[in-house]
């Protein structure tokens, strides 16, 4: 038998593939703490973005921006949500300590 082990809620277990052809991945998603909400659009990430103080500039084409203007910080994120990547959910996380995470999901 193999498996993955997932931490959650401050306790560890064992999630067993118990079917051969049967098969988990793994895949990260950005996490709002507060509500313990997947952000699954960029609508949904704008507006806990807008909450927090985050303006959303329109520069440029290719690209969703946001600024603090009480900061130098600057997000930058692919147009396209499908190429929101690891990097731009930590770049994310690293801007608004305590109201993002990114946590492991198991995907069967």
């Amino acid at each position: 038998m193999s498996g993955v082990w997932l931490f959650k809620n401050g306790v560890i277990h064992l999630v067993e593939n118990e079917s051969n052809q049967g098969y988990m991945q793994k895949r990260k998603v950005l996490v709002h703490i507060s509500t313990d909400e997947v952000i699954t659009s960029y609508s949904v990430l704008e507006k806990k973005l807008a909450s927090l103080g985050w303006e959303r500039y329109f520069d440029d084409p290719d690209l969703l921006q946001f600024h603090k203007s009480s900061t130098v910080h600057l997000i930058s994120l692919p147009k396209d949500f499908c190429r929101f990547k690891s990097m731009h959910m930590f770049d994310i996380v690293v801007k608004n300590k305590n109201v993002f995470e990114v946590r492991d999901i198991i995907v069967m």
